[in-house]
């Protein structure tokens, strides 16, 4: 009941720090979480967490390592080779021998293997951390994707680097040949068996199709319980790196799902959902956990007077600034080496800045995996003794990764002010183009053959409106003149439909039904244009009504007045669309464009879709699929703020551009 109590209580602080995150901006949401934990831990007296290092590796590290691995772009990961893997092998041994030395000799009552111990688990670097800062700071995009990929591959090394440590505390016995060796060993092995079991995994998904199983819900389980099987198999059969692992795992799944998508849309869709939940609720655990254990692991070292309360907190700034430093000048070094022999050729490559380098070092807080590491560390070495200072070290991992994230917190804007005051105009083209390629994407994961002819028809609209961003940069002026022209021009044809519409009345026997229904639609067309709110509820209305009438009628009258309803709609739109072709000389072509493929598609939906016997209601096809897309354009918004790649002015105009696509899509699929 206490464990229960204990997951419970830590999901709703997940959820309690994720609002206090909305409203103060200035503070990381994994401080804050660290905060709530430890206040938690306060109030809860005689709460104990030990954690063992293997179930806490395989809950935690393989789920997200694997998420993160199958999301992270593999074109900048190639394109950043060179820096991300200096930074995840070369630079976590730096710090790890160079850290050692330093700590050892700063405490010397800590042995040289712990100190080693502990250097090596405060070399990875963090992303999760820093997107709360990123969130509100610009922070160049290569220094981000830097630090993110580097973190898929030195979360292995150092937890690799750490392990040996450990072991040589607890067994008192090292060799460097042998630590070399097992170390390539366990990255090669690694790597195979993740590449082979997610290919045997995706193997067994197809055979299991080819048997008639068809469950999504069962394939989304297979696919979640993938990283924890390929980093069981790794640790436990093979004794190689399950982080590794799980990380090759991840990128393979993510190029098979890239050819999959279209016909496992459903499997993907819910999957992706579920990852998202695990993600989030792991995150928000592991910096809780932090904050909980903080009272019992600092309260034997505050209690201890061999150790001066203050000399402690210095111990914890004096490391953090040397791991940092030992990341700064790397980082300078690799740089320049980077200019120097590799970019030599390239004219237009500038070498990085120092304001660049120090921001590339402060952007390296730690977090997750320096939590978990050093809260798994033995209590007991194989003698029997007591790890020798087991809670000072988890006390200045744990100084370290809070001293980390307030002086990101604190500096990040500082180094960021002189270029955030440099008036720069907002190019959110491509965070539009992503948006509209993630509702393209949303639309073909959710077509069938029931909707597909629908879903093609607003897929066509959505490249339409990919290529006018490709095709031009708009500024806010030139958007709001191409709003007016299209407004204009709207009003202009339906107008004209009008005026076609009673002269076809005049001219042929319409049925006073029909008749009241295609003047009632034009009407609403001419509100939705002018954006009048009561039309989106008065409409659902109306096309009830209109079925409730269909449906009571004889079924010789049904097929008469459809009859009547296509030679309408084709002698009208008809009209129309010719009128339209000729105003290419007074509009702009993307204006006229955009309003000639609605009343295409008006006619051609009226004129062969429409069916005297009823059939599939092609409007609600329509809005479901358009809500989707819009629905996913605002969750890549959030997305892309989670990540940091947006400020809050930039996220508020991103949402002013869904909610005028909103609109125009309210209006492009009325009747």
């Amino acid at each position: 009941m206490e464990t229960l109590s204990l997951i419970l209580l830590m999901l709703a602080l997940i959820l309690l720090t994720q609002v206090i995150g909305h409203y103060i901006r200035f503070i990381p949401t994994a401080l804050i979480q660290i905060i709530a934990g430890t206040v938690a831990a306060l109030l809860m007296s005689g709460l104990t967490i030990e954690v063992e290092s293997e179930w806490f590796l395989l809950l935690f590290i393989a789920p997200l390592l694997y998420n993160d691995s199958s999301h992270f772009p593999r074109e900048d990961l190639w394109r950043m080779r060179t820096a991300i893997f200096g930074n995840a092998i070369i630079l976590v041994l730096l710090t790890t021998i160079v850290g050692g030395y330093f700590i050892n000799w700063l405490i010397p009552v800590i042995p040289v293997a712990a100190a080693f111990a502990l250097a090596a688990i405060l070399s990875p670097t963090d992303p999760i951390a820093v997107n709360g800062i990123a969130k509100r700071v610009q922070i160049p995009e290569q220094i981000l994707t830097l630090v993110r990929g580097e973190s898929l591959i030195n979360d292995a090394s150092g937890l690799v680097a750490f392990s040996y440590a450990v072991a040589a505390v607890v067994t008192g016995y090292f060799s460097l040949q042998s630590a070399t060796t097992e170390f390539f060993y366990m990255f090669i092995v690694g790597a195979v068996i993740g590449l082979t079991i997610s290919l045997a995994m995706n193997f067994l998904k197809v055979r299991l199709r080819r048997a008639g199983i068809e469950d999504v819900v069962f394939y989304a389980l297979l696919q979640i319980l993938t990283p924890f099987i390929i980093f069981f198999i790794a640790e436990e059969g093979f004794h190689a790196s399950g982080v590794i692992a799980v990380v090759t795992g991840g990128i393979l799944h993510a190029l098979i799902k890239e050819r999959t998508e279209t016909f496992f849309a459903q499997e993907q869709t819910l999957t992706d959902n579920i990852w998202t939940m695990i993600a989030y609720t792991l995150n928000g655990i592991i910096f809780l956990l932090l904050g909980l254990t903080l009272p019992e692991a600092t309260r034997e070292i505050f209690a201890d007077d061999a150790i001066n309360n203050w000399r402690l907190m210095l111990y914890v700034i004096e490391i953090g600034s040397f791991i940092l430093a030992i990341r700064l000048v790397w980082t300078m070094f690799f740089n320049w080496f980077d200019h120097r022999f590799f970019k030599k050729e390239d004219r237009d490559h500038r070498r990085p800045s120092f304001k660049q380098d120090l921001i590339t070092t402060l952007v390296g807080v730690r977090g997750t995996i320096t939590m978990v590491g050093v809260l798994s560390l033995p209590f007991l070495t194989e003698s029997g003794e007591a790890f020798p200072e087991r809670s000072l070290i988890i006390f200045l991992a744990a100084g370290v990764i809070i001293y980390t994230l307030v002086l990101a917190t604190i500096l990040l804007p500082v180094l960021n002010r002189g270029e955030a005051a440099t008036p720069i105009a907002l190019d959110l083209n491509a965070q539009k183009q992503r948006m509209i390629r993630r509702a393209i994407s949303e639309i073909k994961q959710v077509t069938d053959e029931d909707n597909a002819v629908v879903a093609f028809d607003l897929l066509n609209e959505y490249h339409v409106m990919l290529r006018l961003l490709r095709a031009q940069e708009k500024s806010q002026e030139e958007l709001d003149q191409f709003n007016d022209q299209l407004k204009a021009l709207r009003l202009e044809a339906v107008q004209w439909e009008k005026e076609e519409s009673k002269r076809f009345v005049a001219e042929h026997k319409v049925p006073d039904l029909l008749k009241k229904d295609v003047f009632r639609s034009i009407e609403n067309r001419r509100k939705a244009i002018g954006k009048d709110s009561r039309f989106q509820i008065v409409q659902p209305i109306r096309k009830l009504w209109w079925k409730r009438k269909r449906s009571n009628m004889s079924s010789d009258a049904l097929i008469q007045m459809t009859q009547v309803e296509h030679e309408l709609y084709e002698k009208v739109m008809g009209t129309v669309i010719e009128r339209l072709e000729n105003c290419r000389s007074s509009y702009p072509p993307d204006v006229v464009q955009s309003v000639l493929e609605f009343y295409k598609r008006l006619r051609f939906k009226h004129t062969r879709w429409s069916s005297p016997i009823g059939g599939k209601d092609v409007d609600q096809q329509k809005e479901e699929l358009c809500l989707k897309a819009i629905e996913v354009q605002r969750l890549e918004i959030a997305n892309m703020s989670k990540e940091g790649d947006l400020s809050n002015e930039e996220e508020k105009e991103l949402r002013r551009f869904i909610h005028y696509i909103e609109s125009v899509v309210l209006y492009e699929y009325v009747e």
